[in-house]
């Protein structure tokens, strides 16, 4: 009976013992795995798409409010506070090699021996209580630390910039993601308005059929027309939705979330840039935080060939070591006895390393080639902020004229459709110009919405390249 219990108690430890282990790679390669501890990796996913943010059904959010939260709840800020942060610590850590490190130890120890007096063997028992300290410092290195601390300090205003890079980063993804929202909004009122003209000169070709002032392939045509404007707008209602989820990822929500914005006609749309572009360049190259990074990149270097050369001096360092000592001993068969007094040492090390083969030789040619590198690096990059400037501000120029030119567009298209129809209805312009006037005023609605959202897209991507969107002393777009 034990020995059954017994075997029974094994095998359910083994079990036990099996689940409990690492899991094992897939038995084969045929079909998908799923292990157990899936579920669990399943459940912290979840949360991790869990966000605090909720808006406000009723509330028409603006594009600053929209950057405001984007900026508080964007995981890639979060992101990049972090590292800087981090970095941060880092600076305090290679800070801490000034300053002397003391360690202090506490050793307690009982020792019981036989010991041979006379011709018999003794007991001895001794009890040993010591408290010690341990005090080094690096008294000088000629710039070794102080090369690592350089470095460290760099690198900390690398991550600093690399923050403002990520903020910079998310405004205008916001802002392009709000500008292609209003531009489906957009796209979508003119594609309801061109299936409203469509129906409209279906309807008209209905009524001619029946007066018998027109003919059935007529009034197949406006049917046409008509189910081509309802396909058109059925895709533009998709591309609607796209935006909107891409604008809710943008600000740091789920995609499902609808945010209520305005309506690109509330919003108003400047003519005209106030600055040259030999300004926005200059702008650019003071403010790119990815530029800044660079040059800090080249701070880097420089504390590496600082460090790199210090190697080739020695380093003086001092080793401080007390000791508190008390001994407790008795030896049978006299009395107990106690003694105790203050050890330790004091030392001096001086390294200097004589010859290495040309390693540190070598260590500080590859630290002049970073820098070298790091120098010609943030050139390269300046070169091509400039050209994003001058691009970007060619851009916007381009977007002012095609605005202008897609007014005149939709005002002349309107007057052609009105015209069209008018002599359509009695009876002097036949329906294919109806609908090839019809087609021409879809065309330049799409194309003044396109003008409009360009203006603003361009202002942004602008602001994007010279780094004005994140300086204290922008105004946050207001649209």
């Amino acid at each position: 009976m034990r020995v059954t219990i017994y075997m029974a108690t094994l095998f359910v430890v083994l079990l036990d013992a099996n689940h409990a282990s690492p899991q094992s790679a897939p038995a084969s390669a045929d079909r998908p795995w799923h292990a157990m501890a899936e579920r669990q990796i399943e459940s912290d996913a979840r949360q991790l798409r869990d966000s605090s943010l909720r808006l406000e059904s009723a509330k028409a959010y603006s594009l600053a409010e929209l950057v405001d939260l984007a900026e508080a709840h964007n995981p890639e800020t979060r992101v990049a506070w972090e590292r800087a942060r981090a970095q941060a610590a880092a600076l305090g850590i290679a800070r801490s090699e000034l300053y002397p490190t003391l360690a202090a130890a506490a050793v307690s120890q009982t020792g019981r021996r036989e010991i041979l007096f006379g011709n018999h063997f003794g007991y001895q028992t001794v009890q040993n209580f010591q408290t010690a300290l341990a005090l080094s410092y690096t008294i000088f290195d000629f710039g070794a630390r102080s090369g690592r601390i350089d470095a460290a300090r760099a690198e900390v205003l690398a991550e600093n910039f690399a923050f403002n890079d990520a903020h910079r980063n998310v405004i205008y993804g916001v802002q392009q993601a709000y500008y292609r929202l209003l531009s489906s909004m957009g796209e979508e009122d003119a594609a309801r308005a061109n299936l409203a003209n469509a129906q409209t000169v279906q309807q008209s070709a209905e009524e001619r059929l029946a007066n018998g002032l027109a003919t059935l392939p007529d009034v197949l045509e406006a049917k046409s027309a008509t189910a081509q404007a309802q396909y058109d707008l059925q895709a533009v209602l998709g591309d609607e939705e796209i935006a909107r989820g891409d604008l809710a990822t943008a600000v740091g929500i789920s995609a499902e979330t609808k945010i209520p914005i305005q309506p690109l006609d509330e919003i108003s749309i400047p003519e005209s840039v106030d600055n040259t572009v030999d300004q926005a360049i200059n702008r650019a190259l003071e403010n790119r935080p990815d530029l800044l990074q660079q040059v800090a990149e080249i701070r880097v270097a420089n504390a590496g060939i600082k460090e790199a050369h210090a190697a080739y001096y020695p380093a003086l360092s001092m080793a401080v070591a007390p000791a508190a000592q008390s001994l407790y001993g008795v030896e049978s068969p006299f009395a107990w006895a106690h003694t105790r007094g203050l050890a330790g040492s004091i030392g001096f090390s001086l390294q200097w390393t004589i010859f290495d083969g040309g390693a540190r030789r070598k260590r500080l040619e590859e630290a002049r080639e970073t820098a070298q590198q790091a120098e010609a690096q943030a050139k390269v990059l300046g070169d091509q902020i400039a050209d994003e400037v001058w691009v970007a501000y060619s851009n916007l120029n381009t977007a002012f004229r095609q605005r202008q030119a897609a007014l005149a567009l939709l005002e002349a298209s309107r007057q052609s459709y009105s015209a069209a129809l008018e002599s359509y209805r009695d009876g002097v312009r036949s329906l294919l110009d109806v609908t090839a006037a019809q087609r021409t005023l879809a065309q330049a609605r799409s194309a003044d919405v396109f003008a409009r959202t360009q203006v603003l897209a361009a202002l942004s991507e602008l602001a994007f390249r010279t780094a004005d969107s994140i300086q204290a002393n922008y105004p946050r777009p207001r649209p």
